[in-house]
């Protein structure tokens, strides 16, 4: 299962969450199955997410809808706090 992989300082949490939410609907029209959202222990302005799909294709086309029609806009992305990191990863092992 593809994983995109995403990793970005923020603003603030709960602003940041807020938009993260009103996105719901298009993840899952673009295929995201399972996302995870996650804070380092010692980093409050940072946030980690993880979005689950079944193909790469499908991963790819949404990380460019992120680039050109979310993080490019502060009216979208109000809590980004710098660029987001990302990757595309395969999972080659679970326990």
């Amino acid at each position: 299962m593809p994983t995109l992989h995403i990793e970005h300082p923020i603003k603030d949490f709960a602003t940041w969450k807020s938009a993260f939410d009103r996105f719901a609907p298009q993840r899952a029209e673009a295929g995201v199955r399972h996302h995870r959202v996650q804070r380092p222990v010692d980093d409050p302005a940072y946030v980690v997410v993880d979005l689950d799909f079944d193909e790469v294709a499908d991963a790819e086309r949404f990380l460019g809808f992120l680039r050109t029609r979310v993080w490019s806009s502060s009216e979208s992305a109000p809590a980004l706090a710098g660029a987001p990191r990302t990757r595309i990863l395969e999972t080659a092992e679970e326990g």
